[in-house]
């Protein structure tokens, strides 16, 4: 039996290598971590005496490729839905809290919407849905009035961490259309109360033992060898692991599903996008288990340096995207600086609480038109290698969802060339 070569174990070389052991084929996993998940994973930190995640991900139901990959994984209670939909947000400039609440006849109720917003101006979002592949959010949904700053320019900034003037408004429809514009089914919140390893990573990982792949972690490709294109079809014809040389006989193929700055450096001419702006999150340890402000798990944050908060029993998560000024900071100015809004929002009195900051340099590709149209497809020129990633054209901003949706782009390419 042939093998199939993936590399790299984050939520794309997950959900590539599950779908090719699923479908029978004989799979081998490398990634250079000693462990897997890469962007998505939990960790234990001995100042909060607590796990935590290296950054915090705001899910759907709507991710219909993420629900059926932690279906297939085995996930179980580790990823569970909120229901019905709802988002609180807190202006802290005024003290206004609502919660939006999509689905049925919500835009006919004040209560449901955002405040001082009018029904008939939430279709400004099919604006993106239909945008150009040039158009930003700011032409599409220009700024003024309530539903910029209390909800596009919310949205937009998370999921697309960057500032409005420049994120693509293709992406952002793209998110409208599969989560908002389908109702509340498609709306429901997705939280991990474990954490997300419990729920993304160390399930799949025991399916692909269990399915006999060879996982094999603190494994560093350092090359691709390439045949002569001139003397034939062109295919990758071996890998350096470690230094140790892997031969590949026709028929075994590979899943480059690794960092697009690792994927430039192993394919010969490949374009990538950049990366994006830094997103910043900081963890704190409460005297006791935090309730936020609307009575669900996280929170959305108007008019401070904080924009969304996310509540693990005693654990309070706080995350900014396009923060490369505010990663710029020692960690003790960025632990402050976002405490005064955590503080406020929880109306909690005393000093800072143990913390934690985590810096994501490189959270994301750059998501501005322009670098948009630099997302490589999963076909490449060389038959036995396709590509997988939040940084391929998956039509969707860098997420989960666009991770596991593209692993099983590969694979499923992988399985019909066979």
């Amino acid at each position: 039996m042939t093998t199939c070569h993936v590399i790299g174990a984050g939520l794309a070389g997950l959900a590539a290598a599950l779908r090719l052991a699923e479908s029978g084929r004989r799979v081998a996993l490398y990634e250079q971590a000693p462990q897997a998940g890469g962007r998505c994973r939990s960790f234990y930190d001995a100042t909060l005496d607590r796990m935590i995640d290296n950054g915090s991900h705001m899910a759907l139901s709507g991710n219909h490729a993420l629900v059926d990959y932690a279906r297939r994984s085995g996930t179980g209670d580790a990823l569970t839905a909120l229901r019905p939909a709802a988002f609180p947000f807190l202006d802290q400039r005024d003290g206004a809290l609502w919660t939006l609440r999509p689905g049925g006849l919500w835009l006919f109720d004040d209560a449901r919407r955002v405040p001082g917003s009018r029904p008939w101006q939430y279709l400004a979002a099919l604006r993106a849905v239909v945008a150009g592949p040039d158009h930003t959010m700011d032409q599409a949904l220009p700024p003024g009035g309530p539903l910029h700053e209390r909800l596009w320019r919310p949205l937009a900034v998370s999921a697309l961490n960057g500032p409005t003037a420049r994120v693509s408004a293709r992406l952002f429809g793209a998110v409208m259309r599969e989560t908002l514009l389908r109702g509340e089914a498609a709306c429901r919140p997705l939280v991990t109360p474990r954490g997300l390893t419990a729920a993304f990573v160390d399930p799949a990982l025991r399916r692909l033992a269990a399915l006999g792949a060879d996982v094999r972690l603190g494994a560093r490709v350092d090359a691709l060898r390439f045949s002569d294109e001139h003397s034939g079809a062109a295919r990758v014809v071996g890998l350096s692991v470690g230094g140790a040389a892997v031969d590949l006989p026709p028929g075994e193929s590979v899943i480059l599903a690794a960092p697009a700055w690792v994927a430039e450096r192993l394919v010969p001419g490949l374009t990538v996008p950049p990366p994006g702006p830094a997103i910043v999150n900081v963890h704190y340890r409460l005297d006791e288990s935090a309730r936020l402000p609307g009575g669900l798990p996280f929170l959305g944050l108007i008019g401070g340096q904080a924009e969304w908060l996310f509540a693990r029993e005693d654990v309070v998560a706080v995350t900014v995207s396009d923060a490369d000024v505010l990663a710029d900071q020692p960690a003790e100015a960025i632990a402050a600086l976002l405490w005064r809004d955590v503080a406020a929002a929880l109306r909690l009195d005393g000093p800072i609480r143990p913390y934690r900051v985590v810096k994501e340099r490189r959270a994301t590709p750059d998501q501005a038109p322009d670098s948009v149209l630099r997302r490589p497809p999963t076909r490449t020129r060389w038959g036995n290698l396709t590509l997988a990633g939040d940084w391929t054209d998956t039509g969707l901003p860098a997420s989960l969802e666009a991770a596991v949706r593209s692993g099983d782009r590969a694979a499923k390419l992988i399985l019909s060339a066979r």
